[in-house]
């Protein structure tokens, strides 16, 4: 069977994709296609220019197209929420458009794997529906209120428990998706907290190497082992890079200093392999495309804000890379 993933991404993200592409296809031996939902036509030009096996660009039109409650929702809110209201509304199209699609997994474009996804799908077993908790420490709990689960990683077999789930939550998608907490309703994310209950089949992800991420990596230990991370001595799945930001071509924020300082061994054994795969990724889009750019945020740019950008700095809660990506 083809193991199906999707992940979406616009110009600004378009080196982190490919990292999370390059990453999936060194530890996954068996045949898979990586789908993904381009929102702009740069980001789709440049997929396509690069031609990469099993990675299929999609245009956000294509999408779109026919889809009038989906382009009603386009316009009543902002950019970032419109990605939230697209990410069931593109899974459910990709089951449509491909129904020999057996299971599809989508995935943030923001993470990396370092061991294979198997143990994710040996835990789903022949059940339709995959969640995955936060897993926030206990001085974090309190940020349950975005969201019990995270939408980083989701996983839907193409059967009618699956696609209940997938037509139910475009449904409160389309109605409210916004970046705010309003009624018990956060973004596309927290509509997951009820899902164990409100559907059948569903797996609430135990499995501590997958979706490790700075809000809650103080939860494990961490080792190199035989060429591998572990985490509490399971192989670490992949990590979830929220936050991060490249700020020029040698500055770096992190982005888990909100949660917590991470010991240099364990910043060094997560970020750097990370940014190393960046920049590998950056020079092959260079090298087959013209005008790529990483997506700086600008170490004082608006986006990012220069008070931000001063604290840190003199915190000495940015990485300085050796290399420039």
């Amino acid at each position: 069977m083809t193991e199906h993933f999707c992940t979406y991404l616009s110009s600004n993200y378009l080196v982190r994709g490919v990292a999370l592409y390059q990453s999936l296809k060194a530890h996954w031996d068996e045949s898979l296609v990586l789908w993904v939902l381009c929102f702009d036509a740069s980001s789709y030009e440049a997929l396509m220019a690069l031609n990469l096996p099993d990675l299929r660009p999609v245009r956000l039109a294509d999408m779109e197209s026919g889809d009038t409650a989906l382009l009603t929702a386009k316009g009543n809110r902002s950019r970032i929420e419109y990605f939230f209201t697209c990410t069931s509304s593109w899974i459910l199209y990709l089951l449509n458009t491909y129904p020999d699609i057996e299971r599809i997994t989508y995935l943030d474009a923001d993470m990396v794997f370092f061991s294979s996804p198997a143990p994710i799908f040996e835990e789903m077993a022949n059940n339709s529906i995959v969640i995955i908790p936060h897993r926030f420490p206990q001085h974090l709990r309190h940020l349950e209120i975005y969201g019990v689960y995270n939408v980083g990683l989701l996983a839907f077999r193409n059967d009618v428990y699956g696609r209940e789930c997938l037509a139910w939550w475009r449904e409160r998608c389309i109605e409210w998706c916004y970046d705010r907490l309003e009624d018990d309703k956060f973004a596309d994310q927290k509509y997951l907290d009820d899902w164990t209950i409100r559907f059948q089949q569903v797996v609430d992800l135990q499995h501590i190497g997958a979706n490790v991420a700075p809000w809650n990596w103080m939860n494990y230990t961490f080792q190199a082992q035989a060429g591998r991370i572990t985490v509490d001595d399971v192989p670490l799945i992949f990590y979830h890079y929220q936050g991060l930001k490249l700020l020029n071509r040698w500055v770096c924020d992190p982005g888990y200093f909100q949660y917590g300082d991470m010991p240099r061994f364990t910043r060094n054994l997560i970020y750097i392999p990370y940014l190393q795969r960046l920049r590998q990724a950056r020079n092959l889009l260079q090298a087959r495309v013209q005008g790529i750019s990483p997506g700086y945020t600008g170490i004082f740019s608006r986006a990012y804000g220069r008070f931000t950008a001063l604290t840190r700095l003199l915190n000495n809660q940015l990485m300085l890379l050796r290399q420039p990506i």
